[in-house]
């Protein structure tokens, strides 16, 4: 049921966003000449396998910097905060969702590298489709503020919040349904949640 309603509501929403994909296409290749629309990245996705993951460009095309991404770096454009903050640079996962390397909820997908990170039983995370949102993604769903927060944004990523994801993901690997994944999305939509809540999901 999980597939299928994938298959279908990214289809559905393609159709329905398109004129919204389009402005910000539009405003991305105005406000950031000289750089592709989209920008693609390759992710880990399902049994470890890697993928091309979508977006819109939201940083400046030369920027050589890390793959942690903290709230007010210059690299981050004054559109691209924008779009981050309202998760429109996301609206082109539709298509991974609907080619079926993603999924609407489960795990983000990791860059390569921390999937290697994982071990024993966390390794079964990588059994489930990533998504677009998840528990883990909505208790840190302000994960960039966090990180300018902190002195060293690396290791707070790599030693605090990647740590506890996992644990999150695992908990949704055993404990995932389908009527749970709905409600995840509404409270992604609606960010009618709280970081007690969604641990308990």
């Amino acid at each position: 049921m999980k597939y299928l309603f994938d298959r279908v509501v990214s289809l559905l929403g393609l159709l329905v966003l398109w004129p919204v994909l389009l402005v910000v296409a539009v405003l991305v290749r105005v406000k950031m000449p000289g750089g592709p629309v989209i920008f693609t990245q390759q992710r880990v996705g399902r049994y470890g396998r890697l993928f091309t993951m979508y977006k819109f460009r939201t940083m400046t095309v030369a920027h050589g910097g890390s793959s942690i991404s903290v709230a007010g770096e210059s690299r981050i454009t004054p559109l691209g905060a924008v779009l981050r903050r309202y998760k429109l640079d996301e609206l082109p996962e539709l298509w991974n969702v609907l080619i079926g390397d993603m999924s609407f909820v489960g795990p983000r997908p990791d860059v390569p590298g921390y999937a290697d990170k994982l071990q024993g039983e966390d390794r079964l995370i990588l059994n489930l489709r990533p998504g677009i949102t998840g528990p883990a993604s909505l208790k840190y769903a302000n994960e960039e503020e966090i990180l300018a927060q902190v002195a060293d944004a690396r290791w707070y990523n790599d030693h605090v919040i990647f740590p506890d994801k996992v644990k999150i993901n695992l908990d949704y690997y055993y404990h995932n349904t389908f009527i749970g994944d709905i409600k995840l999305i509404f409270q992604t939509i609606f960010r009618s949640y709280t970081p007690a809540e969604v641990q308990k999901q």
